[in-house]
Order: C-alpha cells, then structure tokens, then sequence
C-alpha cells in the first residue's frame, strides 16, 4: 500500500539524473516537500529535518518516475466473447489492479488512449486503488467499420448507444465527429483519439485502410483547440498519417509505415510520434498463446519489422519521440521491454528523454513531470545501475527498482 505522504523526504547519498541534460551528479541529496521537489544539491543536505523520512539511497540512481504515453488499462484480455460477459465493475477492477502493476514497474504516469474514464482517474488521484497518474482521453472514436468498430459481420444491428464497456465509440460524418469529440472532452478526457488508419487488433480491416475524411479530422481538430486539448490518431500507413497530419493532429501513434513526407509534417507541425514496438514484439512470439485471433497474427509481420526502421528515421530526422507501449491483456507484464527495442537504433539518454521530458511536454506538463527540477511533481525512482549506460537496468525491476516514490510518498 502507498503510505500518506510524510511532510517532508529526503534522499540522501544519490546520483541524481537529470534527462533534459542526460548528465549524472556526484554524490547528492534530493529533498521534496507536500509532494513537490523542494530543493536538490550534491554532497550533504545542509541540515536534516526533524519530520522529514529518510532515504539513504547508497550510491544508486535517482531519476524522474517513467512515463508511457500509450496504454490501454481496460483491455485486460484478448478474449471479447469472455468480455462482452463483463460488467462495468469488473472490468474497472481489473482495470485498476492493472494501473498498480504499471506503478510497480517504475512507470508514475500514464496516458490511457482509449478506454479509461474519469472515475478510474478518480480512484487513484483519492488513494482508493493505488496507481499511476491516469492521463485518459476516454473512448477513442472510430468510423464505422473502422477500427475500433469490433462488432461481428453478421451483426446487422446499429451502433450501440456507446454506454458499453469498450475502448472506442463510433462516429461518421463531420457532425456525428464533432458531438463525440464534445461528449468525450464533458466527460474530462485530456486529449481525443481518433482512429484513421486499419489496425493490428482490429480483424475486419486492412493496415493500410485510410478510414475517416480530412474534413471529419478537422471537425475533431476543432473542438479539441475549442476545449484547449488535442487530438492524437492511430495510424500506420502515410496516406493516413500525412492526412491526418495536414488537418492539424498534434501525435500520431505507431506509425510505423512512415515516408519522407510524414517526417517533414511532423517536423512542419512539432507534432509527437508514440512508437510502440514491443506490442508487435510481443504479438509475435506469444499472441497464439494467449487467445489472440487468427487474423490478428497475419497482420503483424507487416507493421513489426517497418516499426524499428521508422524509429530509427525519426530519431535521426529530430521528431519529437515519446515512449509508448500498447500492450494488451496479458502481454502487457512487458511494459518496459520497449526500452531494450529502442535501444538498438537510439542512444539511452534519448530513450530516457522520450519516457520523462518530451512525454511530459506532449502531455503539455512539462516542468511538471518527468523531471527533477524544483517544484515538479516528486514523482521518482531510485535505481541500481546507470540507465544513461546501459538502459536495460531499468527493465529488470525485480533487481534494480529499489524505491517507487509518487508525489513523494514511497509506494
């Protein structure tokens, strides 16, 4: 369980990281005060505290808790017949006990991108399910027969009334995008998910499908500026992401069928790409065994192989790169591999920045989160090992997570 959060922390005999910069201090002390860094320097704090809790870090690394800008905390199974039997209850509660693992692994916020709602948010901003900080954009909106449309082919019936459980709704036309991406943002979601393009998950599409019109993107473009938010679309091939791009999305997830006039669009616009690399991974070696369709297998070899050349000439071109994921049901205990992936085509101090700074400013928190500087949020973790030398220290928390620290309560 996470304590209250004590008045003061102090940590002591650390090294702290600091991602803006990539550097590694010496010996030092971080101390945070009701939940914010109050002040950090190297050597000996200049006085301890009488109320303050001590940590005595012994030498390992202090850096800013882990950001994945794409999860899916309610898509606990692969099975969608068992959970079509689900009630709205359940499925949040497995929804939340996912969220802690997430925690657990060292990961102190994220952005859900189709699913979770303000009441989950909610449970963990009160400390009644412990977990992460909850970005959610609640459901994602898919055209019909688009990807988030998983109704069966021989279901003739309408659209359900979208008070389902599920992690999309379906909307056509400029008017039908416009009232969903207004119903989502009443409902508090941080930012709106459309989804342009076929997909992996999705059985009854191609990867390659252009779904949603250039004016309906505009539509939700709109209200997201209205509501100040933004949209962020599901997206692989380059007639999808350019179109989605042209109409003024700010992210686009995956793509990882990318061209040279994707890159210079989001160059153009300073837009974000969330690759998520280990999904495809993952897919790949364990989705039979754990009940993922048929047709979702065939679909992985054409987007798995793409996904690490497109990181590689993202990351050369300068595109703001942030960590994502996108791991399903039980796949999703691979969270962190996504470090050891990126790593073949990008240096660690840049992987680093894609899960802490650049995450939080895509999140449009920066200076917030993802940082050590004085007065963010003191969400940290202490790790052995140097991640700015060998990144993959941080995914073996079973040896080298030491603390879990979430607005400066240790978790």
């Amino acid at each position: 369980m996470t304590s209250s959060p004590p008045a003061r922390l102090l940590i002591t005999n650390a090294r702290l990281l600091a991602p803006e910069s990539g550097e590694l201090t010496d010996a030092s002390w971080l101390e945070a005060v009701d939940g914010r860094i109050a002040a950090h320097g190297t050597g000996r704090p200049p006085a301890t505290p009488e109320d303050a809790r001590v940590v005595d870090a012994g030498g390992a690394t202090v850096l800013p808790g882990l950001i994945d800008a794409h999860v899916h905390v309610l898509l606990t199974t692969f099975d969608v017949h068992e959970a079509a039997n689900w009630t709205a209850g359940y499925a949040t509660a497995r929804a939340l006990k996912e969220a802690e693992r997430m925690l657990r692994r060292g990961f102190t916020t994220v952005r859900d991108v189709g699913g979770a709602d303000h009441g989950m948010a909610r449970a963990i901003e009160e400390g009644l399910s412990i977990g992460p900080r909850l970005i959610y954009g609640g459901k994602a909106v898919s055209q019909t027969g688009g990807h988030g449309d998983i109704r069966p082919l021989g279901d003739d019936s309408l659209p359900c009334c979208q008070h389902q459980v599920a992690g999309a709704r379906i909307a056509d036309g400029v008017e039908q995008v416009r009232a969903a991406a207004r119903d989502e943002f009443r409902k508090g979601a941080a930012h709106l998910k459309l989804l342009v393009s076929g997909g992996v998950a999705s059985p009854h599409d191609e990867v390659s499908a252009v779904q949603y019109t250039e004016e309906e993107i505009r539509a939700a473009v709109t209200e997201a500026e209205n509501h100040k938010r933004y949209v962020t679309v599901h997206a692989y091939h380059p007639r999808a992401v350019n179109q989605a791009l042209r109409a003024g999305v700010r992210c686009v997830e995956h793509g990882n069928l990318l061209d040279d006039e994707t890159i210079a669009l989001l160059l153009e616009h300073d837009a974000f790409l969330v690759p998520t690399l280990v999904t495809y991974d993952q897919m790949a070696q364990f989705g039979k065994l754990v009940g993922m369709p048929e047709q979702t297998y065939n679909k992985i070899a054409d987007v798995r192989e793409a996904g690490l050349v497109a990181l590689e000439r993202a990351h050369k071109a300068g595109v703001n790169l942030v960590y994502g994921s996108d791991l399903l049901g039980p796949l999703q205990t691979a969270q962190l591999e996504e470090f050891n992936l990126r790593a073949q085509v990008q240096p660690p101090a840049d992987i680093l920045r894609s899960a802490t700074t650049t995450a939080a400013r895509l999140l449009r928190m920066e200076g917030q989160i993802g940082t050590l500087a004085v007065g963010s949020h003191a969400d940290l973790i202490v790790v052995n090992g140097n991640p700015l030398e060998d990144i993959s220290v941080l995914t073996r928390p079973e040896e080298n997570l030491l603390h879990i620290i979430k607005a400066g309560a240790i978790v």
